[in-house]
């Protein structure tokens, strides 16, 4: 935010100082046209003077009152980065994912502390789908500890654990043989509470922990998006995907996190990132429509086997 002051000062003043310097041509190159001028004395109109000062103005003030709207107004700011609210796709019942063509699913609720229910999908890798129809809760359980690995599924910031990517992305997972737990964080979906960040990094252990304490000998993995990623002490393997069209995330974040990564691993071996082309069209949700995504996650799954 200060920066952006700073660029709109810096532009104002150049244009101030071409007013005085270059009489009522001053503004054709940054407006188009001629400024105003009275005729006389060369000066622009105090019209346009008066505009000028009140959008500094403006300018700053709002760069002032940021700091004391967070403070102020919490709720406000956390509805900008959570967009919990938004519980899209509309019309779906989450207890259901089989509504959504995964019959190898299961639904259950997991409490990750007090007063918070988590929901949270269970799909099995795609050889068993036949084997898991009509199964329970208890099988699908027991069946993370059949060796084979599993991933953990952190989506973004808005919308639910059915939004038609993150199905998507379950699908091609699931379909390379990997058992995949996606879950709703407190507030999205139909998980109970309100988001914030300490809240959100609980119900992510939780989950991690209760995996761990079924999974036995087999390999857990953390897949995280947009909001669900983040890392600045990790010490395990990393692999970065990212679109360079993302408008959203722009890939030059992607890098800065490949950047911290590598000074925290003190190893290149440790911390991978694979850009995918602007040209390919996957922008911010798209990299699950990738032909070769699925060769490049049993790639890094393998360098992680003990």
């Amino acid at each position: 935010m200060k920066l952006v002051c700073h660029r709109v000062r810096n532009r104002a003043s150049k244009g101030l100082s071409s007013v005085v310097l270059f009489g009522h041509w001053s503004w054709v190159g940054q407006m188009g046209r001629r400024s105003e001028s009275d005729g006389t004395s060369g000066r622009p109109s105090s019209r346009l003077l008066w505009w000028v000062k009140r959008g500094l103005l403006v300018v700053c003030v709002i760069y002032v009152s940021v700091p004391f709207m967070m403070r102020l107004f919490p709720d406000i700011i956390k509805h900008l980065v959570y967009s919990h609210r938004v519980r899209v796709p509309f019309f779906v019942n989450l207890s259901q994912p089989a509504d959504l063509y995964l019959n190898h699913t299961v639904n259950m609720y997991l409490k990750s502390e007090q007063g918070i229910s988590l929901g949270v999908w269970h799909t099995v890798p795609e050889s068993q789908w036949k084997e898991a129809q009509g199964k329970d809760l208890e099988w699908y359980q027991d069946s993370l500890g059949a060796g084979i690995p599993i991933i953990i599924y952190l989506h973004g910031n808005g919308g639910t654990r059915a939004a038609s990517h993150r199905v998507g992305l379950v699908r091609v997972l699931s379909a390379i043989g990997y058992h995949v737990l996606a879950l709703d964080y407190r507030g999205f979906g139909d998980s109970t509470g309100e988001p914030t960040e300490v809240g959100l990094t609980t119900d992510t252990l939780y989950l991690y922990q209760w995996v761990k304490a079924r999974s036995g000998s087999s390999l857990v993995v953390l897949w995280g998006q947009s909001l669900g990623t983040g890392l600045k002490r990790m010490r395990s393997r990393l692999l970065i995907l990212h679109a360079e069209d993302d408008h959203i995330v722009p890939i030059h974040m992607a890098q800065q996190l490949y950047e911290i990564a590598q000074s925290a691993q003190n190893s290149e071996n440790q911390v991978k990132m694979i850009p995918f082309s602007g040209s390919l069209g996957y922008h911010h949700n798209g990299l699950y429509k990738d032909p070769h995504l699925p060769d490049i996650i049993r790639e890094f799954v393998h360098t992680l086997a003990p």
